[in-house]
């Protein structure tokens, strides 16, 4: 008698495709969010992101970031085993500090300024912080190694950093238009707005990790009796 298995060719395939499902999947419950009571009322112009923990749909929140933190991180990891990254490289390092700062995002949620300040509310700020940056930086350093062949995708994966980076100086400026005398930070620019647009941009650079390994030979089927 004989059974088929999937041929050693194909596993680069489905971890890819099971990866941009669940980041798909995690962005697609955030926008959800916006239609559901209580979370409707949120101001997606003004509001952050993670201004959704703080209220009843809470998990919803945790559990669109926890499958975007898994895809990502299975995404590292297949182009590690496939040696496109080295283990050892500022690229990995990145990606890892991208997802563990989204599972200290889910850990600590925000800080509710109707109560007042909190600890975790800073952690959770650091830690957005780190993700935000660490995820396009990682990206530039990857894109040669994981597109040496195909300079369109490389220069795709470059330019959807380098908007990520961009969306997060217009954060910086507000920052330092305050500091130097302005109004508040948050106020100068459309917060919530600026924010999704960022998660946006870094998302879809993040799904072009998983190109390469969608495009790897396809094989057919092993025979074992």
């Amino acid at each position: 008698m004989t059974a088929s298995t999937p041929a050693p060719t194909r596993i680069p395939r489905i971890l890819a495709l099971v990866c941009l499902i669940a980041i798909a999947g995690g962005a697609a419950l955030v926008l959800l969010l916006q239609f559901l009571p209580p979370t409707d009322q949120i101001s997606p112009v003004r509001r952050t992101i993670s201004e959704y923990a703080l209220s009843t749909n809470k998990w919803i929140f945790d559990i669109a970031v926890l499958l975007i933190a898994v895809g990502s991180a299975v995404l590292f990891a297949a182009h590690v085993l496939m040696r496109a990254l080295p283990v050892r490289s500022a690229a990995v390092l990145l990606g890892a500090l991208w997802t563990v700062s989204l599972l200290v995002v889910v850990a600590f949620p925000k800080t509710d300024w109707s109560v007042g300040p909190s600890l975790g509310g800073v952690v959770h700020r650091y830690a957005s912080v780190v993700g935000f940056v660490c995820l396009p930086v990682g990206l530039l350093f990857a894109a040669r190694r994981i597109f040496p062949d195909s300079p369109g995708w490389r220069w795709a994966a470059r330019a959807l950093a380098i908007v990520s980076l961009a969306w997060f100086g217009l954060i910086l400026g507000a920052v330092g238009y305050m500091l130097a005398g302005g109004g508040p930070w948050w106020h100068t620019i459309p917060l919530g707005l600026v924010e999704r647009l960022l998660a946006a941009t870094e998302l879809l650079a993040l799904a072009t990790l998983a190109v390469p390994l969608l495009r790897s030979n396809r094989a057919g089927v092993t025979q074992v009796t």
